[in-house]
C-alpha cells in the first residue's frame, strides 16, 4: 500500500542547526517556500541543499564540458549511425569495455570484420564510411545492421547499436534485427501541440490490446478506432504504455530492450507519428510511459553486457540487478548514461511529439533498497538519509529540467509508491520538479473494502482520509484502477463488484439482479468519487470506463500463448442491448461536466459530512455541491446538507438517471433552495432527497456558469 502523504510522525532526533538552516536558504533559492509550506521539512534543509548543489554541479559541468544541457541532450543526433549529406555513413558508439568495435551487414555481406571503428578518447568509437562513386546510398532503408563487438578477453559479440532508431523480429525469431530507419518521405507533422490542460483527464492506453480481435492491434487501428472513442468521453490526455521497444510482449513494456526505437510490432515510427498527430488535432495531449528506472537483461537485443563488461551502461555487482524484476540497474552518475537518458527524453519530445512522460518505477530509482520490502509509513526520516539513491535524484531533477525547459507545457508524472515530500515541488525549492505524482494508495483502499468489507461496514471517514491525503501544493494523479489491477491474479472495479455475473446478467432485456444492480451503482459512485475528491488530475485505463469485463493476461506459455484476454472488446458499449453502455455514458458525462466546472484543478475540496451511520459523504468543489449516499438500503427524503454558497441549486449530474442504469429516483426539475440555517460549519444548507447508492452533483445556478 502506498505511504500517506499527510503530517510526518514526530521527526525525534532530526536537527538542524541554524547555521545550517542558514546555508541551505542560502544555497536553494526558493527552498524557503517550500518550509514555509511544509515547516516538518526544516530539519531536512541540508539534504535539499545538498540534493540542490549536485543537480546544479552537474548542470554547470554539462554546460563547461559539452557547451550546455542542450547539446548534450543531442546524443541521438551524432550516436549510432547516421547517413550524411555526402552519401556517407558517420557511425559512433560508446563502448569502453571493448578491445574493437566494427559495422556489419547487409551492406557488405556480413563481413564482420570490414568496416572497423577508430578508437577515441573516454571509450567512444567513430566510423566514417565513405559514399559510393555513383554517392548512392551505401546503407539504403529497411537494410539489416549489427555492431561487432570485440572484447577485452577477445570474444566476439553481435550487439544492436543502444541508438538505434527501428528494431523487429521477423517469424519465429527470439532476437530482434537492427534495421536502419531512413525512409525517403518521414512523416510530416500537421498540428501544433494542445494546451497544457487545466484539469488532466488521463485515458491509460496500450496500442497492442486496443482491439476487440485476439492479436497485436496496430497504430494505425488505434488512430482511427480507439481516438475518436477518447475524445468522446471527455479525456484530454492520453497515456501510451508499451512504446519503447521491449523483445518480451508479456512485459506489459516494462523489459525496454531499444530505449529509441518504437515498438515495431504495432506498426512504423510514421505511423507512431501519425497516431501523436491526430490526437494533437483532437487537442488531445500524448504523455510517453517513460522506463529509466531499469532495462532488460537481454544482451543480444538490449543494452546488458553490451561492450562485453557487466557495467557499461549499469552499476557493477549486486547494485546493478534489480532481484524482483530481474532486470538491469542504470549507472545514473555516469556521464554517458546521463548522456543516454537525457537524450532518449529529448527524442521522444521531438522526433514524436510527445507532450511528456510518466516515469515508471521512480520509487525503485529514488532508493538503494528500490522500495523492496519496505512499508513506507510517512516517517520523514524514510526520505532522507544513506538510503536515498541521490545519484538516481540527481538524474529526475535533471530530466524534469530538461522538458519543462524544451517545452514549458509539457507534463510529467512520477509513479512514486513512498510519497518522498517534494517530490513534485520545483526544482528551484529543492524539489524533484515532476508535475504530478499518482496517488497510488486509492486504487488499494477501493480493492481492499471490496475484498474485506460489507457494504454497510464501510467507513465513510476513512475513504475521504485516502483520497484528501495528499501534500499541500504537490498535485496528484487520482485514479479509482489502472492496468495494475486489471492484470490476471488481480481483479478490475466491475469484476470485483458483479464477477460471474457479468456473463450472463448484463442485458437489459433481464431483470436487475442485487450483484448487476450494486455493481452498476457503485462502480459510478467510486469513480465520480474519486474524480471529484482525489487529485488535481484523473486516471483512467482503457475499457474500465464502461466495466470491462474480465482481466488482462498477455500471450505467455502460462496460457498456451493465447490473445483471449489481451484485448480490448469496445464494442460491448456499442451494444444497444448490453448494460456498459450506461458505465460508459456516465463516464462520458462526468468528464464532460468537469470540462465545464473545473474541479480539478480547483482548490481542495471542502467537506462538510462524512456521516458512518447514514453512509452519507458530502462536499463543495469548484462551486458544486457533490453528495454520496452508500448506505446498501436506506435513502433519505428531506436530508440536510451544508452548504457555504446560498442559492437555488439544481442537479446538474445523478447517477440514479436512466441513461447510465439508474432507477430514475430523481426529477431533474427539482430546484433546492438553500436556507441560512448553519449545518455541519457551514453557514447555509438545503434539503435533499438522496436515494441509496446515488451520487449527485448540484450546481448553484445563481452563479456565474
Amino acid at each position: 500500500m502506498a505511504a500517506p502523504a499527510g503530517l510526518p510522525a514526530e521527526a525525534a532526533g532530526a536537527e538542524c542547526s541554524e547555521e545550517a538552516l542558514a546555508a541551505a536558504l542560502a544555497d536553494v533559492p526558493e527552498l524557503a517556500r517550500l518550509l514555509e509550506t511544509d515547516p516538518y521539512l526544516k530539519p531536512y534543509a541540508p539534504d535539499f541543499q545538498r540534493r540542490y548543489k549536485r543537480f546544479n554541479q552537474t548542470l554547470t559541468d554539462i554546460g563547461e564540458n559539452e557547451g550546455g544541457i542542450d547539446r548534450f541532450s543531442r546524443g541521438y543526433e551524432s550516436f549510432g549511425v547516421h547517413r550524411c549529406a555526402d552519401g556517407g555513413l558517420y557511425c559512433k558508439e560508446w563502448a569502453p569495455g571493448a578491445e574493437g568495435v566494427f559495422l556489419t551487414g547487409d551492406f557488405n555481406d556480413w563481413n564482420p570484420f570490414s568496416y572497423p571503428y577508430k578508437k577515441l578518447d573516454y571509450g567512444k568509437w567513430e566510423l566514417y564510411i565513405p559514399p559510393k562513386q555513383n554517392r548512392s546510398v551505401l546503407v539504403p532503408h529497411g537494410s539489416k545492421l549489427k555492431l561487432v563487438i570485440r572484447s577485452k578477453s577477445g570474444e566476439i559479440l553481435y550487439r544492436i547499436s543502444p541508438w538505434a532508431k527501428y528494431v523487429t523480429r521477423e517469424g519465429s525469431n527470439v532476437n530482434y534485427d537492427w534495421i536502419q530507419w531512413d525512409p525517403e518521405y518521414s512523416y510530416k507533422f500537421k498540428h501544433s501541440k494542445p494546451k497544457k490542460p487545466k484539469g488532466l483527464r488521463i485515458y491509460e492506453s496500450h496500442v497492442g490490446i486496443s482491439s476487440y480481435e485476439g492479436k497485436i492491434a496496430s497504430y494505425k487501428h488505434f488512430t482511427c478506432n480507439v481516438l475518436p472513442r477518447i475524445k468522446d468521453l471527455g479525456y484530454n490526455c492520453i497515456q501510451l504504455m508499451a512504446i519503447m521497444e521491449h523483445a518480451y510482449y508479456a512485459s506489459f513494456g516494462y523489459q525496454i530492450t531499444s530505449f529509441f526505437a518504437a515498438s515495431s510490432r504495432y506498426g512504423t515510427p510514421e505511423e507512431l507519428k501519425e497516431l501523436v498527430d491526430t490526437a494533437h488535432s483532437m487537442g488531445i495531449t500524448v504523455l510517453l510511459d517513460v522506463v529509466h528506472s531499469h532495462a532488460s537483461k537481454n544482451s543480444e537485443d538490449g543494452l546488458n553486457m553490451f561492450d562485453g563488461t557487466e557495467s557499461c551502461y549499469f552499476h557493477y555487482g549486486p547494485r546493478g540487478t534489480h532481484l524482483l524484476w530481474d532486470s538491469r540497474l542504470f549507472a545514473y552518475a555516469s556521464w554517458e548514461v546521463l548522456r543516454f537518458l537525457l537524450s532518449n527524453i529529448r527524442w521522444w519530445l521531438e522526433e514524436y511529439g510527445f507532450d511528456g512522460f510518466r516515469f515508471d518505477g521512480v520509487t525503485s530509482m529514488l532508493y538503494h533498497h528500490h522500495g523492496i520490502g519496505e512499508n513506507f509509513s510517512g516517517d520523514y526520516h524514510e526520505y532522507f538519509g544513506l538510503q536515498v539513491d541521490e545519484d538516481a535524484l540527481t538524474y529526475i531533477m535533471l530530466a524534469n529540467h530538461l522538458v519543462h525547459t524544451l517545452y514549458p507545457d509539457s507534463i510529467t508524472i512520477a509513479e512514486d509508491v513512498s510519497g518522498m515530500p517534494a517530490l513534485c515541488s520545483p526544482i528551484s525549492q529543492g524539489g524533484g520538479g515532476f508535475d504530478y505524482r499518482l496517488a497510488m494508495a486509492i486504487p488499494d483502499k477501493w480493492i481492499q473494502l471490496l475484498k474485506e468489507y460489507k457494504d454497510e461496514d464501510w467507513n465513510m471517514g476513512n475513504i475521504v482520509y485516502t483520497l484528501t491525503n495528499r501534500r499541500y501544493l504537490e498535485k496528484c494523479i487520482a485514479y479509482a484502477e489502472s492496468h495494475d489491477q486489471a492484470l490476471v491474479g488481480d481483479k478490475t472495479l466491475a469484476f470485483w463488484l458483479m464477477d460471474a455475473e457479468m456473463y450472463t446478467n448484463m442485458s437489459v432485456m433481464t431483470p436487475f439482479t442485487p450483484v448487476i444492480d450494486r455493481g452498476i451503482q457503485l462502480h459510478k459512485m467510486i469513480r465520480l468519487i474519486t474524480h471529484a475528491l482525489g487529485g488535481e488530475g484523473y486516471l483512467n485505463f482503457m475499457g474500465n470506463e464502461f466495466g470491462h469485463p474480465e482481466w488482462l493476461d498477455f500471450p505467455r506459455k502460462g496460457n498456451n500463448e493465447s490473445y483471449h484476454y489481451a484485448r480490448r472488446q469496445f464494442h460491448l458499449t456499442d451494444d444497444d442491448l448490453l448494460r456498459y453502455k450506461f458505465l460508459n455514458n456516465f463516464d462520458r458525462d462526468m468528464n464532460k461536466l468537469e470540462e465545464r466546472c473545473g474541479w480539478l484543478s480547483a482548490p481542495q475540496a471542502h467537506v462538510s459530512e462524512k456521516h458512518e451511520d447514514n453512509k452519507i459523504i458530502a462536499f463543495e468543489r469548484a462551486s458544486l455541491l457533490f453528495i454520496f449516499n452508500f448506505h446498501p438500503s436506506k435513502s433519505y427524503t428531506d436530508y440536510r446538507v451544508g452548504t457555504t454558497l446560498p442559492g437555488k441549486y439544481k442537479i446538474v449530474l445523478d447517477s440514479d438517471a436512466a441513461e447510465y442504469g439508474g432507477h430514475k429516483r430523481l426529477d431533474h426539475n427539482t430546484e433546492f433552495f438553500s436556507e441560512p440555517f448553519e449545518h455541519n460549519n457551514c453557514p447555509c444548507s438545503l434539503l435533499v432527497y438522496i436515494p441509496n447508492r446515488v451520487a449527485l452533483i448540484l450546481r448553484n445556478v445563481d452563479l456565474p456558469n
